[in-house]
């Protein structure tokens, strides 16, 4: 429930929780009850692969937005991803040690806290330790993808992401764009194939998007029909610098995408 208090700390009128390939975060706050002055809208982000002929030079990732954190097939999904995680994890530990570097599987998993165990819990141990002078540092030397310590993680191809979340009576949104690596000619391009297999937003506005690039996807969302949606992408200490609601401090996220988010649901 933490990030229900620093959304309200914070003022903020209505958040989602869209952790990668898991919904436990939304269970919690689904259990303990959301306050009557914060809007909650259910979610999740999805490790995914663009349709041919796309490929993305970065990550690539599907939310989905109102989705029954319950659905049998999405738990399915889920329990997959998360296992070919638990695979990986070991892998890259063991790549990190042939670098020189001084880390166990056990501290990433005490480091997690019982989360899911993600490479930004690697790297927290790692500036802990000394091993690196920052999250940063981490990922730039090792855990990036093509960094040396880097394994490939397990993916849900476009069409199956968007089939599972709509089959949870979600909504399917293009994550962070500027992450996917793709020139803005390419990247129209992939937005206009995937509306028409069934992405129905895109993520607009987000912590690392320049003003360009944000006016550039909101044209890409009018030209195509699709809903705007926009997310700080908070992850704590875990992603330096960037704040709930506000990303790096001026990010602004229109009321009007909850809105629309909510009324496109119905």
């Amino acid at each position: 429930m933490e990030v229900v208090t620093r959304a309200r700390e914070t003022g903020l009128a209505a958040i989602s929780i869209t952790d990668h390939d898991t919904v436990d975060g939304v269970r919690e706050v689904l259990s303990a009850g959301v306050p009557a002055d914060l809007k909650f809208i259910t979610g999740v982000e999805l490790s995914s692969t663009p349709p041919d002929p796309y490929r993305s030079k970065g990550s690539f990732h599907i939310l989905g937005y109102g989705i029954d954190p319950e659905s049998p097939l999405l738990q399915e999904a889920l329990s997959s991803l998360q296992l070919q995680r638990e695979t990986r994890n070991p892998k890259m530990v063991s790549r990190l040690n042939d670098l020189g570097v001084d880390l166990t599987l056990s501290e990433v998993e005490a480091e997690a806290g019982g989360a899911v165990v993600g490479r930004p819990h690697m790297a927290s141990v790692m500036v802990r330790k000394k091993q690196v002078g920052s999250v940063q540092e981490a990922f730039d030397r090792y855990l990036a993808t093509g960094r040396p310590a880097y394994v490939e993680k397990g993916r849900i191809d476009f069409k199956n992401a968007v089939s599972l979340i709509r089959a949870a009576g979600g909504l399917p949104v293009l994550a962070h764009p500027v992450t996917v690596g793709l020139p803005p000619d390419e990247l129209e391009g992939l937005i206009a194939d995937m509306a028409r297999q069934g992405l129905v937003g895109v993520e607009a506005y987000y912590s690392t998007h320049s003003p360009e690039f944000t006016r550039f996807l909101l044209g890409c969302a009018e030209s195509f029909g699709l809903l705007v949606t926009g997310g700080s992408d908070f992850h704590g200490e875990y992603k330096a610098g960037i704040n709930l609601g506000v990303g790096q401090g001026d990010l602004h996220v229109p009321f009007d995408c909850y809105a629309t988010i909510t009324a496109a649901l119905l």
